[in-house]
């Protein structure tokens, strides 16, 4: 389904997250350009943890979530389940260390990272353009576009 474009960027954001994912996994297949080695790949969760995912998460908490509040059971639910899963990835992820559970926990957090995202994608993010008013949707628009630079301003294609 096509995407509102208020929810663009962090549909954006979820792209790199399921590469984590898979990457994060037992008998990941090599990615060009990212770490093979579950040291490499330990260090790119965290770093691209405190780089990119603590903003989306903070971004979806502090922009998206307080439109939603009491809308209905099941967004409230959905949304009560979206926060405890950030609070499990942000630990999870920062709590990594080279131990002998290093690929146990990383292929953890990959699934679970893989099945956040997919919720989001596929239960809030399709219910959000059916709740929220255009004006409100415009509204997180407005606020993506001042926290985030324009992906099209320097396209070279």
């Amino acid at each position: 389904m096509k995407r509102h474009p208020a929810l663009i960027p962090l549909s954006r954001d979820h792209k790199k997250g399921l590469m984590l994912a898979q990457l994060l996994k037992k008998n990941a297949p090599e990615y060009k350009g990212l770490p093979t080695d579950p040291i490499g790949k330990m260090n790119y969760a965290k770093e691209l943890y405190k780089n990119e995912l603590d903003r989306h998460f903070r971004e979806e908490e502090e922009f998206v979530f307080p439109y939603l509040k009491g809308r209905s059971k099941y967004i409230d639910e959905l949304v009560t389940e979206i926060l405890s899963e950030h609070k499990i990835l942000k630990s999870s992820i920062l709590s990594l260390d080279d131990d002998d559970s290093l690929m146990d926990n990383m292929d953890k957090i990959g699934h679970l990272l893989e099945s956040h995202i997919r919720k989001e994608e596929r239960n809030l993010f399709e219910t959000i353009p059916q709740v929220l008013s255009e004006e409100e949707l415009k509204i997180l628009k407005q606020k993506f576009d001042q926290t985030r630079p324009s992906k099209n301003s320097c396209k070279t294609k």
